[in-house]
């Protein structure tokens, strides 16, 4: 097993003196330091050899690696190993070349700072990723604890509160925390007009108006709240559908038919870091499904132009799958060669031709078919009555 040569250290505003005594020796030995700007003004005052961040930072991995054989030292910002750039090397290097030395996060920093417990809030990062994501979020009640992107993220973020109608919630932005320019401004979403620094952690505390957007995690949101041509999977089935494809943290779904995107949308938004990849022939539902995703929290959500099986190729094995559309034996073969082990399948009829295929790979194949029939209650003249949609089978089973 190899030494370890790569040594990964936090370092907070107060820089060399907020290290333990043991990181301080690390880092006053290495002979190459890796890090930003800011990392470098932090540990100033010493020997080794500087090197920036790579650009594109996608190099990272490359450019280290070139030193083994050397003292290295990377430093980053607070705990390497949350929302940091600790994982990411820690992915592709071996553990066992590593030692990590991590420093009090931002997010334990802003929890003492506003007297919040960290278990009972919800720890976000949209730095250097789409502010977007923050929206699934927003909940009445609810305490958020961002990394952002820079001095403009709290105003975007004040803006998506109020349009959702939780205008009153209450941000924090922190700035520089632990040293000695440590900054801090107060505000409420609505009427936000700070100017803050561009390195900052923003803590909210959601306040929802009597009209607030409820987006909850669990499937079954309202269908009014995504763009659609009224071809799409509604509310009551969509969350029967996305509850047999099983979210689950970090998974893979295609989403093959995918029209306005609303199953893979509520796929992503039901667990951390799920994935989805739709695939849509029709442009205008493609574009549909971006706006959707955009809107509802989840802009990484993956488009695709094409139908099964052509489409399929290069994709990564999916975790679950559903079939909502261009439902036919060669679709199933495809989808269900590419599912992962304990892979789930969900497959939705509406007419007699696709209820026939699905019948008959129930067959062939197991797992459940059921009948979903959802009647809304609708005024009938003066009266009020009872009137159905359309009855949908559904066929789910996983792959074992």
């Amino acid at each position: 097993m190899a030494d370890p040569w790569l040594h990964i250290v936090g370092i907070g505003e107060d820089g060399m003196d907020g290290l333990t005594p043991a990181s301080r020796a690390v880092v006053e030995a290495a002979e190459v330091i890796v890090g930003g700007e800011r990392h470098h003004s932090l540990a100033d005052n010493l020997t080794a050899r500087r090197v920036a961040w790579p650009h594109p930072f996608d190099a990272l991995i490359a450019t280290i690696e070139k030193m083994r054989g050397q003292r290295v030292v990377v430093l980053a910002t607070g705990d390497p190993l949350w929302y940091s750039v600790g994982a990411r090397i820690g992915r592709s290097i071996p553990p066992a070349e590593i030692v990590y030395h991590p420093q009090l996060s931002a997010f334990q920093l802003a929890a003492a700072r506003m007297g919040w417990s960290l278990p009972d809030v919800e720890t976000l990062t949209v730095h250097g990723r789409p502010v977007e994501q923050m929206i699934a979020f927003i909940q009445p009640d609810v305490r958020l604890l961002i990394l952002t992107t820079g001095a403009e993220t709290p105003s975007q973020i004040a803006q998506f509160l109020t349009a959702r109608g939780f205008g009153a919630s209450r941000m924090t932005v922190l700035a520089a925390m632990g040293g000695k320019d440590e900054a801090r401004f107060d505000g409420v979403a609505e009427s936000w007009d700070h100017t803050v620094p561009a390195f900052n952690t923003l803590a909210v505390e959601c306040v929802a108006a009597p009209d607030a957007a409820l987006l909850p995690r669990v499937p079954g949101l309202a269908d009014d709240l995504f763009q659609s041509d009224g071809t799409m999977t509604k509310q009551e089935v969509r969350a029967a559908t996305v509850a047999k494809l099983m979210p689950m943290r970090g998974a893979l779904l295609w989403d093959i038919g995918s029209g306005c995107g609303s199953v893979a949308i509520e796929w992503m938004r039901a667990a951390r870091y799920a994935r989805a990849v739709g695939i849509e022939p029709r442009a205008d539902r493609r574009a549909m499904a971006a706006a959707n995703a955009l809107a509802l929290g989840v802009p990484k959500l993956e488009l695709i132009d094409g139908t099964v099986p052509e489409a399929l190729d290069g994709l990564a094995p999916p975790d679950a799958i559903f079939i909502g559309g261009g439902l036919s034996v060669q679709t199933f073969d495809a989808a269900w060669a590419a599912l992962r082990p304990l892979g789930r399948l969900v497959a939705n009829a509406v007419t007699l031709e696709s209820e026939a295929v699905l019948i008959a790979l129930q067959k062939e194949y197991g797992g459940d078919l059921v009948k979903l029939s959802v009647h809304r209650a609708e005024p009938v003249g003066s009266m009020t009555g009872w009137r159905p949609s359309m009855p949908v089978t559904q066929w789910s089973l996983v792959k074992r």
